[in-house]
């Protein structure tokens, strides 16, 4: 499939995939980072205080898709079923079966049944131990992972719909235009990004889509000199003076000639846009101006490390966590920094022909 794929590529993207792979560290950590994110996609399959399947009295249940009531179960009120209630479970193991996840927990579940004071140290029951309030720490991390790199996803994302828009616009047309823009984006990189955050967490209660529009506002102010550097480089060169002659719209010149070479440099600052979207979530959350309570955050488990000291396993699987997603991610983007550098792209020219000596009378 890898051979395929790489077959419908162009030789310049062919010899960048080739340099990328030749980088042993970021060709595996883009392949770890991946199996990772795959793993938290599906962590409703790994940790979840519910069954995956049961069957009682010859009908089956699907209790991670349909909410059921308890009196489904012989239970006494029409509410959601807790499955670790000892009365449940009575009944599942007297009528049936169930198929538990590898992790009977979820990430807000709160361990009733615990034989010791939160937080409690890693055993066979919670693998990396609990929280103070009783949440299972590896459940809270599988969770935490999805949503910090969610996060980073579509922050990354519209960070650079935004700069590659008003970079590209300053670069290509110059000028004014340049000169307004660099103006305005330099009075609104100075405002303070942490204080504003803290004056309107203290009227509206943050979340996932809030922090995110917040962030937006501002992550893009790191891509807009790149791209506007790649535009004002680019639009002097032969081949968009051509397409002007010809009469081309400078939409038209902006999105086929110049863009596709302003990426290059762009994507090599794609991976550290991401990183940084994710501290700044982290930091954010572990001074308490992230997302709301109880949210599966690492930046939250950071500050629950702080806070209890007696409790190295929580402190110690925070910066674990962390120092693994951040390294991971840092090495791709060494890896895609070298496979878009210039100095290893070479274009081997077509060598002459070797006169062939005439044969001898």
């Amino acid at each position: 499939m890898a051979l395929a794929f790489s077959s419908k590529l162009s030789p310049i993207a062919r010899r960048r995939l080739s340099v990328f792979r030749h980088n042993r560290r970021a060709w595996v950590s883009l392949w770890i980072f991946l199996a990772l994110f795959g793993l938290s996609l599906a962590a409703e399959l790994i940790a979840n205080d519910k069954p995956l399947v049961m069957r009682i009295d010859g009908a089956w249940y699907a209790p991670l898709l349909v909410d059921y009531p308890e009196t489904e179960f012989g239970g006494f009120l029409p509410t959601r079923t807790d499955y670790h209630d000892p009365f449940i479970q009575a009944r599942i193991d007297e009528r049936g079966w169930a198929l538990w996840p590898p992790i009977p927990f979820s990430y807000q579940t709160l361990d009733m049944q615990m034989m010791q004071p939160s937080p409690a140290p890693p055993d066979g029951r919670h693998w990396l131990g609990t929280d103070d309030q009783g949440r299972d720490v590896l459940a809270r991390v599988i969770y935490g992972f999805r949503l910090s790199v969610a996060f980073a996803l579509v922050l990354t994302a519209g960070s650079l719909v935004m700069g590659v828009f008003i970079g590209g616009v300053q670069g290509y047309f110059g000028g004014k235009t340049d000169l307004i823009g660099q103006r305005l984006t330099e009075i609104w990189s100075g405002l303070p990004v942490l204080f504003l955050l803290i004056i309107l967490a203290s009227f509206v209660q943050p979340g996932f889509w809030w922090l995110l529009g917040i962030m937006l506002l501002f992550s893009w102010l790191g891509l807009v000199d790149v791209v506007r550097a790649e535009f004002l480089r680019a639009r002097n060169l032969e081949y968009v003076r051509a397409a002007k002659a010809m009469g081309l719209t400078p939409r038209l010149i902006m999105w086929r000639h110049v863009l596709p070479n302003a990426m290059v440099a762009t994507l090599t600052f794609i991976p550290f846009l991401f990183t940084g979207a994710i501290t700044t979530l982290t930091a954010l959350d572990f001074l308490g101006f992230g997302l709301p309570p109880g949210s599966p955050s690492l930046g939250e488990l950071v500050a629950q490390g702080k806070n209890n000291l007696h409790a190295p396993w929580l402190g110690i699987t925070a910066f674990v966590s962390l120092s693994l997603m951040l390294s991971l991610l840092v090495f791709i983007g060494e890896g895609l920094r070298d496979a878009f550098d210039p100095r290893h792209i070479q274009y081997a020219a077509p060598s002459a022909p070797t006169p062939r000596t005439p044969p001898h009378a």
